[in-house]
């Protein structure tokens, strides 16, 4: 846990050039996820759920940034101005992560079980954008601002565009194409 929040207190220095000093130690987004590393999660893994999602209901009153107990969230994750922010049950945040305001890593109300997006390794997702359902999002992705990507899976080295989301750059490569059923987890079928 504590390895996690070094890291995260690390992502803020890599990423925001306005960090100096102690100022991250005010940052809503380091706020909630101490919460949520600290007390939510484990709470919710002892299965303690109504002290979890207290804890949770409380760090999102806090901080205006909504993580549900049972998310998965790897080390040196980034929330940046992370007001609006939606993290599912289900989902699962890989290593340094970027994450700017009014993301929603949500479900669509239509599954059980795992029901929220996993994202990779190395992903920024910008301002606004909206991933839905199970999906998987690869490694070294960018998603940009007021994307939205329901129900499609999303290859690694991509960077995605638009409502619906479309790659527009794959492996290096610049391209247009809609998300659709030929796109695999990690690489076009």
């Amino acid at each position: 846990m504590f390895s996690h929040l070094r890291a995260d207190w690390r992502a803020i220095y890599r990423n925001d050039p306005a960090a100096q000093g102690l100022q991250p130690l005010l940052y809503p987004g380091l706020h909630a996820q101490v919460l949520h590393r600290c007390l939510a999660h484990p709470l919710y893994n002892l299965g303690m759920f109504f002290l979890a999602r207290l804890v949770s209901e409380i760090s999102r009153f806090l901080t205006g940034i909504e993580i549900h107990p049972g998310a998965q969230i790897g080390p040196g994750l980034f929330i940046d101005h992370g007001h609006g922010i939606v993290i599912g049950e289900t989902a699962v945040i890989g290593e340094d992560c970027v994450l700017f305001h009014r993301v929603t890593l949500g479900g669509t109300g239509k599954h059980g079980g795992k029901r929220h997006p996993t994202i990779g390794n190395n992903v920024l997702i910008g301002t606004n954008a909206t991933l839905l359902g199970p999906i998987t999002v690869g490694d070294n992705v960018k998603i940009g601002a007021e994307t939205v990507i329901i129900m499609h899976d999303v290859p690694s080295n991509s960077t995605v565009v638009g409502a619906p989301g479309r790659i527009v750059k794959l492996n290096g490569q610049r391209l247009e194409r809609k998300l659709d059923k030929t796109v695999e987890p990690l690489g076009l079928a």
